[in-house]
Parts: C-alpha cells; sequence; structure tokens
C-alpha cells in the first residue's frame, strides 16, 4: 500500500474526477483499482488528497506533451525512460518503456537503456542526450563542458532547455514515487542484513584474520 492516504471521487475534486473518468471508466479507483496498463493507479488517488497538487502535476504531463514543444518526442522520451531506470523507480521506467515504443524506438534500444554507454543501437544525438541525461539525474546537475558542447551540436537551447525541466521533472516524480511507495515502486526494502545461519552476531572478516592481527 502507498505510505498515504487516497482520495477517489468521493472528495468532489472535479478535475481528478475527469481524469479518472478516463483511467478508470465508471469503476471507484479505490475500490476496483487498476489501470489499462496494468499499474494500481495509486498514484492519482495519492496526490489527489491536494488537489492544487494533482492538477500541477497533471498539467505537467500536458505541457510536456503539447504540440508546442519543440524537442521531439522521441528524444523527451529518451530523458524520461533513462531518469526513471537511473533513479530506481520501476514505475517510471516501465511506463515510459511503453510510451518509447509508442514513438518509434526499437525494442533493441529500449532494453540498452540500462547499458546504453556499451550500446552501438543510438546515434550521435541520442547518446549525446543519454549523457546529459545521467548528467542531471546521477550528477545532480555537474554537466561537463564536453557533455553540453556536444549535446548543442544537436539541439537548440529551446530544445536544451525544454529537455531539461522534463527530465528533471520525471527524476522528481521517479524519486516521489519510490519514496511514498506508489505504483510499482511498492516495494520493500531489499538492502537489509541477512542473518546468519547459525542465528549468531559473528564478523565474517573475523573469522580470516591471522593469528597475528588479532
Amino acid at each position: 500500500m502507498p505510505r498515504l492516504k487516497q482520495a477517489g471521487r468521493e472528495a468532489g475534486n472535479p478535475f481528478a474526477n475527469q481524469i479518472f473518468d478516463l483511467l478508470f471508466g465508471e469503476r471507484d479507483p479505490l475500490l476496483e483499482p487498476g489501470t489499462a496498463t496494468g499499474t494500481p493507479g495509486n498514484w492519482w488517488t495519492v496526490f489527489n488528497i491536494v488537489p492544487d497538487a494533482f492538477k500541477h502535476t497533471t498539467e505537467g504531463f500536458q505541457f510536456y506533451r503539447s504540440k508546442a514543444r519543440q524537442i521531439s518526442p522521441k528524444l523527451r522520451e529518451l530523458g524520461q525512460i533513462r531518469a526513471g531506470f537511473a533513479v530506481g523507480s520501476q514505475f517510471v521506467f516501465s511506463q515510459h518503456c511503453k510510451a518509447c515504443r509508442d514513438v518509434g524506438f526499437s525494442e533493441e534500444q529500449i532494453a540498452a537503456i540500462p547499458h546504453w554507454q556499451v550500446a552501438g543501437c543510438f546515434d550521435e544525438t541520442e547518446r549525446a542526450v543519454l549523457a546529459y541525461t545521467d548528467a542531471l539525474v546521477l550528477q545532480r546537475g555537474r554537466v561537463a563542458d564536453g557533455i553540453f558542447d556536444e549535446l548543442k551540436r544537436h539541439l537548440s537551447d529551446e530544445e536544451i532547455l525544454e529537455f531539461t525541466y522534463i527530465t528533471c521533472t520525471y527524476m522528481m516524480h521517479a524519486i516521489m514515487s519510490r519514496a511514498l511507495r506508489l505504483e510499482y515502486d511498492d516495494v520493500d526494502e531489499r538492502v537489509v542484513e541477512i542473518a546468519a545461519p547459525s542465528g549468531g552476531d559473528d564478523d565474517v572478516m573475523s573469522m580470516v584474520d591471522t593469528p597475528e592481527e588479532k
């Protein structure tokens, strides 16, 4: 379950109810969850506990998909899918695998997102965009001049600003999804101590110390 409460149609948010109609049809998203892509849909119901946050984020989706955008949909999706993977959000990565297919990426390219650095299926522009995405997400905006210079060889200033804004927004969504355990990111922490078979509390390295070092 998500870490926060949820609000469905009973909250009386007309804007959210329109989105619920699109995603869930006549179903109650709390009693009968599930979207067409297989997610529970609780990203929407959790955001609905703060109606203006729901509207703000939804309008953000409308911004990045607007025909007024100069950045191409393919490059936009490349940033979003890599951001999802780099943050470790199963939800964002999975959803944008589907979006990448929709804008024309091949199965080979989608499968190569985790190891794009050694993949030969991306062109120069795509590799520049992926390198920039990693600098935004993994290096928190510490972008080397060489990466930025290469990016500017392929994209206009307007395209770079749009791409930066959209990619950083999706890094935020990926982080929030993990923090609040939404959708496919509703998973337990896997980095935990595994008890020794004996149930003991021994430090394994003490077992290999030489007598002189003890």
